[in-house]
């Protein structure tokens, strides 16, 4: 075996245990070096309960806003419109 054979099965050998690697722990290693996602404003669920077979109910907040929302029946609903996001203060008091 050569040394090119030899490189070929140390670099496959590599990217085979670096794809189990990310497969059991990807999210994690990706959420650390993303940052904080929460400060930029993104879209995110907080929340979700199952009603039945189809439908389901969602707290989804965006930019800032909350909103509840109704899916998988015949139409999505928007069930409460947004209201600002309170603050760990305003929750204790």
């Amino acid at each position: 075996m050569g040394f090119y054979d030899t490189l070929s099965v140390t670099l496959a050998l590599i990217a085979v245990l670096a794809m189990i690697l990310l497969s059991r722990n990807g999210w994690k290693i990706a959420a650390r070096f993303s940052g904080n996602r929460r400060s930029s404003g993104t879209l995110s669920m907080e929340a979700s309960l199952v009603l039945d077979t189809r439908r389901r109910l969602s707290v989804v907040t965006w930019e800032g806003q909350r909103f509840l929302l109704l899916t998988g029946g015949p139409n999505d609903l928007v069930v409460s419109g947004t209201y600002p996001l309170a603050s760990m203060e305003e929750n204790e008091a």
